[in-house]
């Protein structure tokens, strides 16, 4: 019997962590490992409780989400955080992710796609909502040069390995690889996994980050894709 996915949920509304600790409880496969009420106290119990996905707000009193999961993410590198909020700001998004954040949902999510993704980064995946990606795109074409990785990061990349980063930077799946390069799924995953190990990256989240801050990928180039990952519903 596989085990269950253990759930921390940090939020700052009792309300809302209640919900989630019902929709968890009553969900097989899944188990709620505990809940936090602000950033700092999160870190403390994600220590504790050691869960495999915490369910992460971004405002909370003491220490915010995007810190709480910078601290986690850097000390704790086995747990997934998925951020959920309500604010959908391409700040958020950002830092959200440049934390080391596996995913980011919106709180008006349903059930069903929250369920979802929290088994998709529970298995190491990485998982971003439709409009992330567009977001996320603007965003790096508003910055400055200054303080993104060198291209220089990038070469230990093969060129096949190049050409696979650029296209999970653009929004291809596994199977969309496959297709468009005519390999099988399974070689396709193990570039993905070359380039986890190769740029330090902890999931596919972090890849399109590496892609956009080296250069590697241009936003006028994808505008008009979606998430980077669209296979996990």
């Amino acid at each position: 019997m596989t085990d269950p996915i253990r759930v921390l949920i940090a939020d700052d509304q009792v309300l809302l962590r209640g919900s989630l600790r019902v929709l968890l409880d009553t969900t097989p496969g899944f188990e709620v490992a505990g809940e936090a009420g602000d950033g700092a106290e999160t870190v403390e119990l994600a220590a504790v409780a050691k869960p495999d996905v915490i369910l992460m707000d971004v405002r909370m009193p003491i220490m915010d989400g995007i810190e709480a999961t910078r601290r986690i993410c850097s000390t704790m590198p086995d747990i997934r955080v998925l951020i959920l909020t309500t604010f959908d700001l391409d700040a958020y998004v950002y830092a959200g992710l440049r934390a080391g954040a596996s995913g980011f949902l919106l709180k008006d999510t349903v059930p069903a796609d929250l369920l979802a993704a929290v088994r998709v980064v529970a298995s190491g995946e990485a998982l971003l909502a439709p409009t992330v990606t567009r977001r996320l795109i603007a965003e790096f074409a508003n910055r400055p040069d200054a303080g993104r990785p060198r291209s220089a990061d990038l070469d230990l990349l093969t060129a096949r390995e190049r050409e696979v980063l650029t296209l999970v930077a653009r929004g291809l799946s596994n199977t969309e690889l496959a297709d468009h390069l005519s390999l099988s799924v399974a070689t396709i995953k193990t570039h993905i996994g070359h380039l986890l190990a190769k740029l330090h990256a902890r999931d596919r989240a972090q890849l399109v980050i590496v892609a956009y801050e080296t250069g590697l990928v241009r936003p006028s180039a994808n505008r008009d894709r979606s998430a980077p990952t669209r296979d996990w519903k």
